[in-house]
């Protein structure tokens, strides 16, 4: 079976940056499970599994942008001192996680400036704007039943 939108992968993955650096790898521990399109997975890195089948291990490089998105300068904003617990230690290059808007889950930022007053907060997945290196093994793949 081949991979497609709603199939239920399990898979080996790894993400290097361009010069090797090992960012993330599930190759030493558990494979990880997921529906192909359940936002689980970066889309771009889900888009580069279709077509694949149980058995297939595979390289690609990623041009920047075509995973975690591009760098956002409007994502690097100024949150006021005051947000932050008053006995909290700020350090640049601090991954702090923030409470979402309205309910929405809650975001990631990486400290890269502090002021009296206010921190810079760089809200970008780390990876964003990046060449990535994607290998996987897929392990099993189960495609949903078709409809009738």
């Amino acid at each position: 079976m081949q991979i497609t939108i709603g199939s239920r992968v399990t898979m080996h993955y790894a993400l290097r940056l361009a010069d090797g650096t090992l960012a993330d790898s599930s190759f030493d521990d558990e494979p990880v499970s997921f529906v192909v399109g359940d936002g689980a997975l970066d889309k771009g890195l889900e888009l580069a599994l279709i077509g694949l089948r149980a058995g297939d291990r595979q390289v690609l490089t990623l041009m920047p942008g075509q995973a975690f998105g591009v760098r956002d300068e409007a994502a690097l904003q100024w949150v006021g001192r005051d947000r932050f617990p008053a006995d909290m230690q700020l350090e640049k290059g601090q991954i702090i996680g923030f409470s979402g808007e309205q309910g929405a889950a809650d975001v990631a930022g990486a400290v890269i400036e502090i002021e009296e007053d206010r921190v810079r907060v760089d809200f970008n997945h780390p990876l964003a704007g990046r060449e990535i290196v994607f290998e996987v093994e897929i392990l099993s793949v189960e495609n949903p039943p078709a409809e009738a």
